[in-house]
């Protein structure tokens, strides 16, 4: 198995999270309670290797973090958020928050 780092966002509601990181090309992988009515801790991936830990614990990670992934289609992206492609000297870009105000970049993929 490949190495890996995998980054854990503080989420306030999980299923609100979930749904706007489905809108990036994640799909939930699991999901994780200690109880009924305990924080989710989420599992997101994207094409099979890229991943995003969604959490609800209050001292996994702040809420404000800095997330950078490099997807592909970066246009459809743009428009799925309705927001612009940035230029950047070191390739495109688009800039933006998730419900919780963690940002997340999205740059181009190259091969």
């Amino acid at each position: 198995m490949a190495s890996q780092a995998i980054p854990v966002l503080r989420v306030a509601d999980a299923g609100h999270a979930v749904a706007w990181y489905e809108r990036l090309g994640f799909s939930q992988e699991w999901e994780h309670r200690f109880g009924p009515s305990l924080p989710a801790f989420v599992s997101m991936v994207r094409d099979g290797d890229a991943r995003v830990y969604l959490s609800e614990h209050e001292g996994d990670a702040k809420p404000g973090a800095l997330l950078y992934l490099k997807l592909p289609s970066l246009k459809v992206i743009a428009d799925e958020f309705s927001t612009v492609v940035i230029d950047q000297p070191w390739g495109e870009e688009v800039h933006l928050t998730d419900p919780d105000g963690n940002r997340v970049r999205v740059g181009t993929a190259t091969a």
